[in-house]
C-alpha cells in the first residue's frame, strides 16, 4: 500500500495553511529539519524514486544543507538514478493544476494494488467484503452498477486499471474510504466477526428448551434451527447459521410498535394509556397497575393497548400496510412477510388474549371509541409479521443507531420513540427473566416466543439470535447464551467502561488500542485531508533510513496545497 511521509513541519505548515502556495513554504526552509522524506512504498518491498515537482523545480533538490529525499519504511538503496530537468519540467506542465493532495479514488486504488497497475475486480470485491460491507448495500448501488457495465467493456471482463477503477468507485467514494481506511465502528471487522462464528459454535451445542406449542404453527420449527446475525451503526453485516430462514415476530414486534406509536403521537399521549415499570408478573396475566393500566408496552396487555393506539380512524387493513411499510423501512427494504398460516392459528388459539381484551375494555383502558375486537386481529396480524435474522439485526440497528437505517441512510423513528423504546426494552424487555438480564447482560433487548432475541447494543449495532427451543420463561436458550457469552468477551454491558473496570475486548478500538475519534459521514476534501496529512501516513523517518533508498521512478507532481490528484 501506498505510504506517504513528510516533515513534520510540513505537515504543520499545510495543517494550518491549506491554501498556502508551495514557494511560500519553501522561502521557510530553514525551518524544515533534516532527515525528514516523503515516500511512496510498497508491501512487496519494491520502492520507486520519488520526484516531487514544483514549478519544474524537484523538491527532493538539497536547500542550503538541508536534505529532501525518497524512502522507505525498512532499509533501501540510495538512489543512483539522477532526476532529468527536462523531464521533470514537462511532468510539472502537463498539469498545472494538480496538487499535493492524490485524490481519494487514487488513495483506495494503490493500497489494493500493492504495486501493480491493474487489479482484478474479485480482489476489490474480496477487499469490501472484509470491511464487513456488503456488495448488495444500497449506499454501494451506484458503484456496484457501475462495476457491472465497466466490466463488460473491457476486454477480458476481469480486469481494471486505474481510470477504470475511480470510474466505478467515484460514487461511493467517501463511504469506501472511510471502509478501506477503517473508520467504522469495528475498525478489525474480520477479527470480530470471527469471535461471533466462536460464540455461535458455543451456542449450537447447547440443548434444553422446548418449542412453543400453545400456537400450533410455531410447534412446527425445527428446535435445531440457530441463527445469528448483525448489522452495525455502520452497516457492517455479518450473519452465521440460518439466517435466511424466516419466523414469526412474535413479542419481538411490541417494541417496534411501541416505537411507533410515540413516534406518531408522542410519549405524553401513549403513557396516558399504558405505564412504565416492569410488572414483576408473567406476560399474559390479567392484571392492571394501581392506575388501572398495563404495567409497560412490552407485556400483552400493555401490546394491546399500544396497538389500538396505531392508527386509530383507519380500517385494519390500512393500519396493516403503515406498519409494514414502516418496518420495511426500519429493515433498510430487506424481508418483512407475513404468515398468515400463523394468524390464523393465533386467532384460532387466542381465548387468554380476548381475556385480557375485555378485562382492558371494562376497565376503559382503550381511546375512546376503540373496536376491541378489530384491535385484537390487528395485534394478532402483527405478532405474524415475518422477518430473517439478517432483515431483524437491520432493525436493531435502526434503533442502535438513533432512529436512522445504517444501510439507507434514512431517518425512520424520532429520538424520542428510540430513547423511549430502548428504556423500556432494558427494563422489561425479557419477561420475568428482565432484571437478571439488565443485571449480567445491560442492553436492551426484547424476546418472542418464536425464539427470536432483539439485540441492541447503542450507538454500535443491532443483533438478532434466532433459535426456537425456550427456557421455563420464554426466552430462546441458544440466544440467551449468546447474549451472555457476547458480553462476558466484549465490553458491551452498559457499565462495563466505568473506570476501574476490568479489562474486555473492546471491539471498537483499532487493534484493541485507540478508541477511534470520528465515525459516521464526513465530505471528500475533509476525509482526504485527514488521510494524507494524519500522524499515522506522515512517519519521521532516521537519518539512517534516508540514506538507504532505492529503485524505479515515479512522479507525483505538486501545486498548491489543496488542488490535488495524482496521475
Amino acid at each position: 500500500m501506498l505510504q506517504f511521509r513528510a516533515s513534520i513541519v510540513l505537515k504543520e505548515l499545510i495543517q494550518t495553511s491549506p491554501k498556502r502556495s508551495f514557494s511560500d513554504i519553501i522561502r521557510h526552509k530553514k525551518t524544515l529539519p533534516n532527515a525528514y522524506c516523503f515516500s511512496a512504498a510498497y508491501r512487496d518491498d519494491r520502492i520507486s524514486k520519488l520526484k516531487i515537482v514544483y514549478n519544474g523545480i524537484p523538491f527532493i533538490h538539497p536547500l542550503a544543507g538541508r536534505r529532501f529525499m525518497c524512502t522507505k519504511t525498512d532499509g533501501a538503496i540510495e538512489p543512483t538514478e539522477p532526476v532529468k530537468k527536462d523531464e521533470t519540467v514537462q511532468e510539472a506542465t502537463t498539469d498545472k493544476k494538480a496538487g499535493i493532495l492524490p485524490s481519494l479514488e487514487d488513495l483506495l486504488f494503490y493500497s489494493i494494488a500493492e504495486g501493480q497497475e491493474r487489479i482484478p475486480a474479485h480482489k476489490f470485491i474480496t477487499a469490501l467484503k472484509a470491511t464487513g460491507l456488503r456488495t448488495g448495500d444500497p449506499r454501494l448501488k451506484e458503484c456496484m452498477d457501475m462495476l457491472k457495465v465497466t466490466l463488460k467493456s473491457t476486454a477480458d471482463g476481469v480486469m481494471l486499471d486505474r481510470h477504470l477503477f475511480k470510474k466505478c468507485v467515484q460514487s461511493n467514494i467517501v463511504l469506501l474510504t472511510q471502509a478501506f481506511r477503517k473508520k467504522f465502528v469495528i475498525p478489525d471487522f474480520q477479527t470480530f466477526a470471527s469471535h461471533i462464528d466462536t460464540l455461535y459454535e458455543k451456542g449450537r451445542n447447547l440443548s434444553g428448551g422446548l418449542v412453543a406449542d400453545y400456537i400450533p404453527q410455531l410447534a412446527k420449527f425445527s428446535p435445531d434451527l440457530w441463527a445469528v446475525s448483525l448489522c452495525t451503526v455502520d452497516g457492517q453485516r455479518h450473519t452465521v447459521g440460518d439466517t435466511k430462514v424466516p419466523f414469526c415476530l412474535q413479542s419481538c414486534v411490541k417494541p417496534l410498535k411501541y416505537a411507533i406509536a410515540v413516534h406518531d403521537h408522542g410519549t405524553e399521549y401513549v403513557h396516558r394509556f399504558i405505564g412504565k415499570e416492569p410488572s414483576g408478573l408473567r406476560f399474559n396475566k390479567l392484571f392492571l397497575d394501581e392506575d388501572d393500566k398495563p404495567h409497560n408496552p412490552m407485556v400483552n396487555a400493555g401490546a394491546i393497548v399500544c396497538t389500538s393506539l396505531i392508527k386509530q380512524r383507519a380500517g385494519n387493513a390500512e393500519k396493516f400496510d403503515y406498519v409494514m411499510n414502516f418496518l420495511k423501512k426500519m429493515a433498510g427494504n430487506e424481508y418483512v412477510g407475513f404468515s398468515n398460516a400463523t394468524f390464523q392459528s393465533e386467532r384460532e388459539s387466542g381465548d387468554r388474549n380476548f381475556a385480557i381484551g375485555y378485562y382492558l375494555k371494562e376497565k376503559k383502558c382503550f381511546p375512546d371509541g376503540t373496536d376491541m375486537t378489530a384491535v385484537l386481529d390487528f395485534y394478532f396480524q402483527l405478532c405474524s409479521i415475518e422477518v430473517t435474522c439478517e432483515s431483524a439485526s437491520v432493525m436493531a440497528a435502526t434503533l442502535a443507531n438513533g432512529g436512522f437505517c445504517p444501510i439507507t441512510g434514512e431517518r425512520v423513528l424520532s429520538p424520542e420513540a428510540v430513547r423511549n423504546t430502548l428504556s423500556l426494552m432494558h427494563s422489561c424487555g425479557m419477561y420475568d427473566f428482565s432484571g437478571q438480564f439488565a443485571f449480567h447482560v445491560g442492553l436492551p433487548a426484547k424476546s418472542g416466543v418464536a425464539g427470536g432475541i432483539l439485540l441492541v447494543v447503542p450507538n454500535v449495532m443491532g443483533i438478532m439470535c434466532w433459535s426456537p427451543p425456550l427456557d421455563k420463561l420464554g426466552n430462546s436458550v441458544r440466544g440467551i447464551q449468546f447474549c451472555t457469552d457476547l458480553v462476558s468477551l466484549f465490553n458491551f454491558h452498559n457499565y462495563d467502561n466505568l473506570r476501574h473496570f476490568a479489562k474486555k475486548l473492546d471491539p471498537r478500538r483499532e487493534g484493541g488500542d485507540q478508541r477511534q475519534q470520528t465515525f459516521g459521514p464526513m465530505d471528500y476534501e475533509s476525509l482526504q485531508k485527514e488521510l494524507a496529512l494524519k500522524d499515522t501516513v506522515w512517519t519521521k523517518v532516521s537519518p539512517i533510513e534516508c540514506n538507504e533508498d532505492s529503485s524505479t521512478t515515479v512522479v507525483y507532481r505538486m501545486g498548491n496545497v489543496g488542488d490535488g490528484n495524482l496521475n
